[in-house]
């Protein structure tokens, strides 16, 4: 089954520490070689995006930037047998930021991308 984890942070002033970056570089070489790690990639802030939004039945398109405290400023999409597996290479990701740099807050979810295995079987 495969998840989508989507890191949502407030950044600290200044680049990240390079053993950090170090650190994100061998979480994801052991989470390719596995065979886990299918995607992953930073994003863009959300003044360079746009919502779309259907309400009281019509559309409405609002550019950014948003007003939430953090951002969502990467992905990662996840191939595993199950969502605990997910949430562990999420965690060991977090505990890296944690660890390796001080002020830093953030929060990833882990979402379950559907399949076809999630439907029942064509009538």
């Amino acid at each position: 089954m495969r998840y989508l984890t989507l890191l949502k942070a407030t950044q600290p002033a200044g680049p990240p520490p390079p053993e950090l970056i170090e650190a994100i570089m061998a979480l994801g070489a052991e989470a390719t070689a596995s065979g886990a790690l299918l995607d992953t990639a930073g994003l863009a802030p959300s003044a360079a995006g746009a919502r779309v939004n259907v309400h009281g039945g019509g559309l409405s398109v609002t550019d950014g930037p948003f007003a939430e405290a953090k951002e969502t400023i990467s992905y990662a999409l996840y191939q595993v047998r199950s969502k605990d597996e997910a949430v562990e290479w999420a965690s060991r990701f977090m505990s890296l930021h944690r660890d390796l740099w001080e002020g830093w807050e953030g929060e990833t979810e882990v979402l379950k991308v559907m399949g076809p295995e999630d439907f029942g079987a064509p009538v």
